[in-house]
């Protein structure tokens, strides 16, 4: 009879992406994953290879975690530039900083900027996380228009890089040390940029 796994794979990817977004690539050790994730060395390696396959690993589902926040909080609202809101929302409380906490900065965007060249796999992977998230908005925009809900005349896929730089955008912002409240209001404020691109009820352009 085969022995039960000690570890359970899912939680043990769990906790490495609260480590790699935490402390990031080149800054977590193996010392430190050992600890986190409550394995040992030859554990590690025989679950999941190397620590760089590890990390690809966790970039792989933080993406996955990304782009269903995404999916729900656009479907959840009754309109597309409500749902858009709430995505924003939803992003601007974990990467608040707090203290005694590090910084939450997108962990995509975290990633580009660390391994640079270093790591061409690792920065072609997170290129296309973005691309993917970027895709996925594009998706969305179009069910939007076809349902006449956004401006027939509109670039689906122009306005998703737009959207995808403004979140970029708040995230990055939400690591100074200032007032929740202007995160959230800064993230009202980025909903209402949506607004120009929608039409009413009745098909007319908004204003």
């Amino acid at each position: 009879m085969p022995r039960p796994a000690r570890h359970d794979r899912n939680i043990a990817l769990d906790k490495a992406v609260n480590l790699f977004w935490q402390r990031g690539y080149h800054a977590t050790s193996m010392k430190h994953l050992e600890q986190a994730l409550d394995m040992r060395p030859g554990s590690l390696y025989a679950t999941f290879g190397s620590k760089r396959e590890l990390f690809s690993e966790t970039l792989n589902r933080y993406a996955r975690q990304m782009a269903d926040e995404l999916a729900q909080c656009l479907t959840a609202e009754a309109d597309l530039a409500a749902g858009f809101k709430r995505y924003l929302r939803s992003l601007a409380g974990p990467c608040l900083v707090r203290a005694g906490t590090p910084p939450r900065a997108c962990m995509v965007i975290k990633t580009l900027l660390e391994v640079n060249e270093e790591e061409p796999a690792l920065q072609q992977q997170a290129n296309e996380v973005l691309n993917q998230m970027e895709r996925i908005l594009t998706e969305q925009l179009k069910r939007a228009q076809a349902q006449g809900e956004l401006r027939a005349e509109v670039d689906c896929a122009r306005l998703a890089r737009l959207l995808q730089g403004q979140v970029i955008g708040l995230r990055s912002f939400a690591q100074r040390d200032t007032d929740p409240a202007h995160i959230e209001a800064l993230a009202e404020d980025m909903g209402e940029l949506f607004l120009p691109y929608l039409t009413r009820a009745d098909g007319g352009k908004r204003i």
